[in-house]
């Protein structure tokens, strides 16, 4: 377990300086409300996650998937096949997981709640691919942990999955300037910051697409997918409209966000 934080802490901490930089170099939208006060409640927030999977579960992912091997849990122990396959496999299978559950918080009314802490960020860096409420860390955490016993890929799948999804959570929330033509091509293979903004525009039909983190590929197969917001990159209206205040939106009020806060019109409601 400790090597896996380890691999996890240096990676993540590596990808954030990288694309921080990266926004600094090339933004490609000018911010509309303080960074400072943006930062300081979307890091605290993220500093509290960990804490709070650790509170609820003796064991993470990779840990899991060791122990499901040694006792031969899941589908992929109970098959024979090539190990490279296995891992592909893990990998592929644990993101259409983590695709599926995006789908249901924005579905079902009590996950929505949580999930609106993310969506009610007001400018969207990399800090908003990590900005989540505990309670939906821990679901997620929890989620995932049963998928992995079910699933049974191997321990170096879901270590590379979990530092791909940290990676690429952090990128395709990115406010960094790619050129169309390669935007274009990177699409093809991971969620671009083009592509997955679209998700957090304030408007409703454009919030309920693009709800791929890693790979592309779900939004297209299963029809959620919108190349462009209508009103373009710089001028789209970033967050959700019920909550339009910065004031409104510190980290005590995000902590309470989920329980006293307006949802709104979610889509489950709609149709």
């Amino acid at each position: 377990m400790s090597t896996e934080i380890a691999i996890r802490l240096g990676f993540f901490l590596g990808i954030f300086v990288l694309v921080a930089v990266c926004e600094i170099l090339a933004p490609r939208r000018a911010l509309t409300t303080s960074k400072a006060s943006r930062w300081f409640a979307n890091l605290m927030i993220i500093g509290l996650n960990p804490l709070s999977v650790r509170l609820v579960f003796p064991v993470f992912p990779a840990a899991m998937a060791l122990l499901a091997t040694e006792r031969q849990w899941g589908l992929l122990n109970n098959v024979d096949l090539p190990y490279w396959i296995e891992v592909a496999m893990g990998v592929v299978a644990l993101d259409l997981s983590i695709y599926l559950q995006h789908v249901l918080h924005h579905a079902i009314p009590a996950l929505w709640r949580l999930h609106m802490v993310h969506h009610a960020d007001l400018d969207y860096d990399l800090t908003t691919g990590l900005r989540f409420h505990p309670m939906e860390i821990v679901i997620s955490m929890g989620i995932k942990l049963m998928m992995v016993a079910a699933l049974g890929p191997p321990a170096l799948a879901v270590l590379i999955f979990e530092v791909a999804l940290n990676a690429t959570s952090m990128f395709n929330h990115s406010n960094i300037h790619i050129p169309i033509a390669v935007d274009r091509i990177l699409r093809r293979f991971v969620v671009t910051p083009d592509m997955h903004r679209v998700h957090h525009s304030v408007i409703i039909r454009e919030t309920n697409s693009n709800y791929g983190f890693s790979l592309p590929w779900w939004d297209r197969l299963f029809g959620t997918y919108k190349d462009q917001p209508v009103k373009g990159h710089t001028d789209m209206i970033i967050g959700l409209s019920q909550f339009r205040d910065p004031r409104k939106l510190t980290l005590p009020r995000l902590l309470i966000l989920p329980f006293v806060g307006n949802p709104g019109q979610v889509p489950i409601n709609r149709h």
